[in-house]
């Protein structure tokens, strides 16, 4: 699941939202922080922000959100976050997307992760604007084929 993480981390740009989903333990949480660790420059600790709510960090691709809205209870909160503004420019990774869905760009990339086993998972992912994420997961895509 590392080198995933580092791949999708190098074709990030700003205005990119990652919707991170999947049961507790699965990996959201460990997915995002080796994304955000591979684009920093000098990477540093990448706390989990279940009970921030969100973590900012500075990296070779722009400035990345990382959201977690597990404790989050109702949509109203959302507002505050400031996720909207965040949307327009910041690279945004969402763990537990659901109540923010209504708001969420249509170019999000949905990242689905499936535990097949004690160490295995199963990565899924999905889109809807085909011509924001087609090309850059194809490239992924061969890049996991070839090796």
């Amino acid at each position: 699941m590392t080198e995933l993480a580092v791949l999708i981390g190098q074709i990030l740009k700003g205005n990119d939202t990652l919707l991170l989903k999947g049961e507790i333990g699965a990996g959201k949480s460990y997915f995002s922080r080796k994304l955000i660790q591979s684009q920093q420059i000098f990477p540093e600790e990448v706390p989990s922000p279940t009970f921030t709510l969100v973590q900012t960090y500075e990296t070779k691709v722009g400035e990345i959100w990382h959201v977690d809205l597990y404790r989050l209870t109702h949509a109203d909160g959302l507002i505050e976050l400031g996720l909207s503004e965040a949307f327009e420019d910041k690279i945004c990774l969402i763990e537990w997307p659901d109540l923010a869905l209504d708001m969420v760009p249509e170019n999000a990339l949905s990242v689905e992760i499936l535990i097949t086993g004690e160490l295995e998972r199963q990565i899924k992912f999905s889109w809807s604007c085909s011509h924001h994420w087609s090309d850059r997961i194809e490239n992924i895509s061969e890049h996991y084929i070839a090796n």
